[in-house]
């Protein structure tokens, strides 16, 4: 199981330095859509310069223009980029097509769409990584993250899958199935001690796996 640290709403100097504190407990690195929107790919470009060996996810949530979204951010140094699924099957199939050229991944945010119907729809398209996404409006009015992995998993072993959604140290241990991907934001980025919330919820991730 991987760590992905979600860095948003923060600042440039914020993001650096959260992953320089947590780097020792993470795996991938998220730069999220509202970073994004505020620094661009200038952002991308510099993480992937100063920790080239790390996974980069650039959360570009991408809708449209899917070719030219997916090299933008594949150029700049994105190792994984994610997709909406509600996009039109073109965007998401060039989106893929552009990362077959990168050697590289698409993430499809499964935000607002339910069930499994879906994911098989996506699969045929050749997508293989999909996040299960709460968003923050969602969070706010009390929604969860309770996907059934188990079931999905047994049914098409090659697709991987990572939860979002307001992931903390607490939630860890009642998660239902076990994700390839545990993607974690403000319970880390938002702690007195980031270092030590990192620590903790990756200690608790060895005892999922």
């Amino acid at each position: 199981m991987k760590l992905q640290l979600a860095l948003d709403r923060l600042s440039k100097e914020q993001c650096f330095l959260l992953v320089r504190e947590t780097l020792p407990y993470i795996d991938w690195i998220e730069i999220g859509t509202g970073v994004i929107k505020e620094y661009g790919m200038d952002i991308v470009r510099e993480m992937k310069l100063r920790y080239p060996g790390i996974v980069l996810v650039a959360d570009m949530k991408t809708c449209d223009a899917g070719k030219f979204e997916a090299r933008q951010a594949f150029a700049a140094g994105a190792d994984i980029v994610t997709v909406m699924a509600f996009s039109h099957n073109k965007t998401i199939q060039d989106a893929l097509s552009v990362a077959a050229e990168y050697k590289a991944q698409i993430m499809i945010d499964m935000l607002q769409v339910e069930g499994f119907e879906p994911i098989e729809e996506l699969a045929d398209l050749g997508a293989k990584l999909f996040a299960m996404h709460i968003g923050k409006d969602g969070q706010a009015i009390g929604e969860q993250v309770g996907f059934q992995l188990e079931l999905q998993r047994f049914e098409h072993l090659e697709l991987k899958f990572a939860l979002a959604g307001g992931i903390t140290a607490n939630s860890i241990t009642t998660l239902k199935g076990k994700p390839d991907v545990l993607i974690v934001g403000s319970a880390i980025t938002a702690s007195d001690n980031p270092r030590e919330a990192a620590k903790e919820i990756r200690n608790l991730m060895k005892g999922k796996e």
